[in-house]
């Protein structure tokens, strides 16, 4: 069982680079009890790619969140506003909802 709830979603724009990519990261518990880290990533408005990596501990799961949090800050990745529960996201991808 997760302590508390691990959930990110950045995004990185540059207009000049017409560079619009998003980045999204959970750490969540599988059906079969595993601690997973989910990722999802791509240019917004696409399907992009995603990732779910399982962990014994949700220590090391948490320690890989935080690391790739940090690498994303570095790169330029800002939060944005969340969407309204329940409405249809129109930048965000229905990939993953984090």
């Amino acid at each position: 069982m997760i302590t508390q709830p691990y959930q990110l979603y950045v995004e990185r724009t540059d207009a000049s680079r017409k560079m619009a990519r998003y980045y999204a990261m959970e750490i969540s518990t599988s059906l079969f009890g595993e601690i997973c880290l989910t990722r999802a990533w791509g240019r917004i408005g696409k399907g992009g790619q995603r990732r779910i990596q399982s962990f014994e501990r949700e220590e090391e799961a948490v320690s890989l969140f935080l690391e790739l949090l940090r690498q994303k800050k570095a790169r330029g990745y800002r939060p944005c506003p969340r969407q309204r529960p329940g409405s249809r996201p129109t930048t965000r991808p229905d990939a993953i909802d984090i």
